[in-house]
């Protein structure tokens, strides 16, 4: 018979106690210590044999976890390191709905019921990652973004750090460096912008006290460290409400005054470039809109997208970078 929600939930924090590289091997008393405390609930031990074996054995669930008990440690692990029942393989009918879900969930993230699980968002996100790789490699889907979610693998150990106010050390390549660049890294938030996560922290070891921005695809290694930070005092809300895109640079919002021709105005009406957006002509000849952002970069290649369908009335020095883009683009087709 089908199994119920609490089941599935027991599955699953036994499948991350199992997955938890950093703690022992837990034995059968690890493991009901641990679910009951997640759960909030108290576990009975033959509970948790049961769900052991439905776990590795029973055909409706279809997990065939490789779950091995040690009689010498008396403790239990995977026999395949790389297994966890969040990858295994669903259909093609279930991973459409499921992406329509999260993309649903995604364009309504700022709302508060909806943040209260942005982390179990990112987690099915990334789960979603690794079924359409596994069916990529079996020859059935072709995808046109293969790389849509690239560094998406960091995601649970990410998450799972911020969660316990641990401190991580990952190894960085930016498109700057040759090499990568070592931080300790106090986590704070995971953000999804344009197909790419990026985890905002602070580094430990430069610029005290300055946030900084790292993408997950270009973290070519992250490791525990078994050092913790005091509480964070981070509010994603704020510290993203005056930016578009990801890059938070230090300093006051400006005011932005730009003039779109009248067709581009409607969609731009239609669609807000931000929340402070505000329409201050809107006629036959043009659509005055202002803005209330930081200068990031999101916000200048956002400019230069529409081309010929915009122009930056002030301030003068963005005025005077689209300008020089614009004729840095012109001498390309000349």
């Amino acid at each position: 018979m089908p199994k119920n929600k609490d089941a599935l939930s027991r599955y699953r924090w036994i499948d991350e106690r199992l997955r938890n590289k950093r703690l022992p091997r837990p034995t059968l008393e690890d493991l009901i210590r641990y679910v009951s405390d997640k759960m909030d609930s108290d576990i009975s031990m033959r509970t948790m044999q049961k769900d052991i074996q439905d776990m590795r054995s029973d055909r409706e669930l279809n997990y065939m976890a490789p779950i091995e008990y040690d009689r010498k440690t008396k403790a239990y692990h995977y026999t395949d390191d790389s297994f966890s029942i969040s990858s295994i393989p669903i259909d093609e009918a279930d991973l459409q709905g499921l992406e329509i879900a999260i993309g649903i969930l995604e364009q309504f993230r700022s709302l508060p019921v909806i943040q209260q699980f942005e982390d179990a968002i990112l987690k099915i996100a990334a789960g979603l990652k690794m079924n359409r790789e596994n069916l990529e490699n079996q020859g059935l889907i072709k995808f046109s973004r293969a790389n849509q979610y690239k560094g998406a693998e960091h995601i649970a150990t990410i998450v799972d750090a911020i969660k316990n106010l641990e401190v991580i050390r990952i190894a960085y390549q930016s498109f700057g460096r040759n090499e990568p660049k070592e931080h300790w890294v106090e986590p704070y938030h995971v953000r999804e912008y344009q197909h790419r996560f990026y985890l905002i922290g602070k580094s430990q070891k430069e610029r005290e006290g300055v946030l900084l921005t790292f993408a997950l695809d270009r973290m070519v290694e992250i490791w525990p460290t078994n050092k913790h930070f005091d509480q964070k005092n981070f509010d994603d809300a704020s510290y993203f409400q005056h930016a578009i895109g990801i890059t938070v640079p230090v300093g006051a919002p400006e005011l932005i005054e730009l003039s779109f021709t009248p067709l581009q105005g409607k969609y731009v009406k239609s669609q807000p470039l931000h929340p402070t957006q505000q329409t201050t002509i809107d006629n036959e000849e043009e659509c005055r809109v202002t803005l209330s952002v930081v200068i990031n970069p999101e916000l200048q290649m956002l400019l230069l997208s529409y081309g010929a369908n915009v122009k930056v009335l002030q301030p003068a020095s963005l005025a005077q970078r689209m300008a020089a883009e614009a004729e840095a683009m012109q001498q390309l087709y000349k």
